[in-house]
């Protein structure tokens, strides 16, 4: 069978995706994500906590409760309504780092989750911590010339 032959045997069997539902299902369940987080700083913010502590209680509440339902597996119904509206939070990176914990898990705690649970996340963690040691160097400096 030729390359292009493939093709058209590949888009005769593919099943078209409903766009305009997973578009509607993304943008409703995201939504209720994104709401379900205001609605956990505004409680903080209600019980007197300041808003920066405010905000740092949302993000762990949102990523307990998505590891928490990952490892019960209902965050994979969700996401398989929800689609891409379930990555955009928070709750998608922790759900993608608790997966590789809970599916390496058979292998050990070390050789199995030690090694592997940064592998999708690994990247953006590591990112993220040369990123942070940058600007906390830039901003020493500029604090020391300009004190």
């Amino acid at each position: 069978m030729k390359k292009q032959e493939y093709v058209e045997y590949v888009e005769k069997r593919a099943k078209r995706s409903p766009i305009l539902k997973n578009c509607f299902f993304a943008f409703v369940i995201g939504g209720a994500i994104c709401t379900l987080g205001q609605a956990f700083l505004d409680l903080y913010k209600h019980l007197g906590v300041n808003e920066d502590d405010a905000g740092t209680l949302t993000s762990i509440t949102l990523i307990f409760t998505s590891c928490l339902l990952t490892g019960l597996g209902i965050f994979d119904n969700i996401a398989r309504v929800a689609g891409a509206g379930t990555l955009v939070p928070i709750t998608g990176f922790a759900n993608a780092v608790s997966s590789q914990a809970i599916d390496t898990k058979s292998e050990g705690y070390v050789l199995g989750v030690g090694a592997k649970i940064f592998t999708i996340a690994g990247p953006v963690i590591l990112y993220a911590i040369l990123s942070g040691t940058l600007y906390g160097v830039i901003y020493y400096v500029c604090t020391l010339i300009w004190g």
